[in-house]
């Protein structure tokens, strides 16, 4: 498994980001019907919070990313994306072990969304997250 560090993202972030998530969810969202090139990286500008959101690196390169953000009930853990070519790799779990052991998080509801069908479900599975409610598209997933 490689050593992965994570850092608060910038504004200047947002681009590539964006360009993450669009390649990230183009299989799921074609899959549904929903694929759009623009509106996928727009609806991420339009969320992109960097006091929330943070930048995963393995050996100094951008592996992926996610916002981890408070509520009223705990955080809500959502654009966790992690680049194709280093998926299956453990990053995903590492990421979601160190997120879900801190102290302030442990017995907090964390929350999430995953697209209906993605195989991303499975990790939060393991990680005990389980379903909410469901809709066409998405799965609600919680976890405390």
């Amino acid at each position: 498994m490689k050593q992965i560090t994570l850092r608060q993202s910038r504004h200047s972030d947002v681009e590539t980001i964006a360009n993450l998530r669009a390649i990230v969810l183009r299989n799921d969202l074609t899959r549904l019907g929903r694929f759009d090139e623009q509106k996928v990286r727009q609806r991420f500008r339009d969320a992109f919070d960097s006091d929330h959101t943070w930048i995963i690196e393995a050996d100094y390169s951008f592996v992926g990313c996610f916002a981890f953000k408070p509520t009223l009930e705990g955080y809500l853990l959502e654009h966790f994306y992690i680049h194709p070519a280093f998926q299956g790799k453990g990053i995903g779990s590492q990421v979601l072990k160190n997120l879900l052991g801190q102290n302030n998080v442990k017995g907090k509801c964390v929350t999430l969304n995953v697209l209906q069908g993605s195989p991303a479900r499975h990790l939060y599975e393991r990680f005990g997250f389980q379903v909410d409610s469901e809709d066409p598209i998405d799965v609600y997933m919680s976890k405390i």
